[in-house]
């Protein structure tokens, strides 16, 4: 049986190694990019088309997974000048950015409108498991147009939970991050308070590590407090703030109190504002350790 034609837009630090693997598991693949070349050229390199304009990969394509920053980048991708909905087929546009829940079940019920349909598959993970094939997905949409995406989340991701209508991926997404943003604001603080009275990194560790406390996102967190590895969770402070600012924006549309989201908010809004927006999320260790006059790197080394 041949399999369906796909797009990509978005070959940043999670889309490459995300197409990489369409390709690599028989997929035609057609990619939109804009900044980073080098990962555009090595897919081209594979196998891949590359196409001028989001509505001209829509032309090619009947399935096009997106993985950019957020709502404002999906919708101008979709509605845009020279956008996806400018081809007039009846597409299935896989987001799997981290977008707004709101924005989602919006464009969602455009597409219903125009023959079009939408699953929302945001990831979690890191581009170490987008390159090994391992991510994590929690997608949202009707069952036929998710079964209809299975086969090619399953090119990247080892776990897939279907979560329920549009925008219950996004969601689901949200509180995940909500979860390990918040644990990054208290091992942050946690580490600045231990310092404080002369507890280093090595003896936290030595405490949480293998313990109740202990899991995957403790232990990338720390592989960067540690070992002072940049590159061990490669998300930015800038994202993360954005993330929280699109779960408050729940809450609020939702009536809902958010204490521990707005205070978890408010220290990824500190460090972006201080800067840092560019830096990865253990990094906050760094500045929150800063604004208490303490230095995390090399203690107890």
């Amino acid at each position: 049986m041949e399999k369906v034609s796909v797009g990509f837009v978005g070959v940043g630090l999670m889309g490459h190694g995300m197409a990489k693997n369409i390709l690599e598991k028989g997929f035609p693949l057609t990619i939109l990019a804009h900044r980073r070349r080098e990962a555009a050229e090595d897919l081209r390199a594979r196998g891949a088309q590359e196409a001028a304009s989001a509505r001209e990969l829509a032309e090619k394509c009947d399935i096009v997974v997106l993985c950019v920053t957020g709502s404002a980048q999906v919708e101008a991708i979709v509605n845009g000048p020279a956008g996806l909905v400018s081809a007039g087929r009846p597409i299935l546009v896989c987001d799997c950015s981290t977008s707004d829940p709101s924005s989602t079940i919006r464009l969602a019920a455009e597409f219903a409108g125009k023959g079009m349909a939408l699953v929302d598959a945001p990831l979690s993970r890191t581009p170490k498991e987008a390159q090994a094939g391992t991510l994590d997905v929690m997608a949202g949409g009707e069952m036929e147009h998710f079964e209809r995406v299975r086969p090619v989340l399953e090119t990247f991701a080892q776990k897939i939970v279907h979560t329920g209508p549009a925008g219950s991926g996004h969601t689901m997404k949200l509180l995940n991050n909500f979860i390990s943003l918040g644990y990054a604001a208290i091992y942050s603080e946690a580490l600045a308070l231990g310092a404080k009275a002369g507890l280093t990194p090595q003896v936290f560790d030595s405490v949480i590590s293998g313990g109740r406390m202990d899991c995957g996102f403790y232990q990338t967190f720390f592989k960067y407090v540690l070992e002072r590895d940049r590159d061990a969770h490669k998300f930015t402070l800038g994202n993360a703030l954005k993330d929280l600012s699109y779960l408050s924006a729940f809450a609020n549309a939702t009536g809902s109190s958010n204490p521990m989201g707005a205070a978890a908010r408010n220290s990824f809004a500190l460090a972006v504002g201080t800067g840092h927006a560019e830096d990865y999320v253990p990094m906050l260790s760094d500045v929150i350790a800063g604004l208490n006059g303490i230095s995390l790197a090399g203690s107890g080394s």
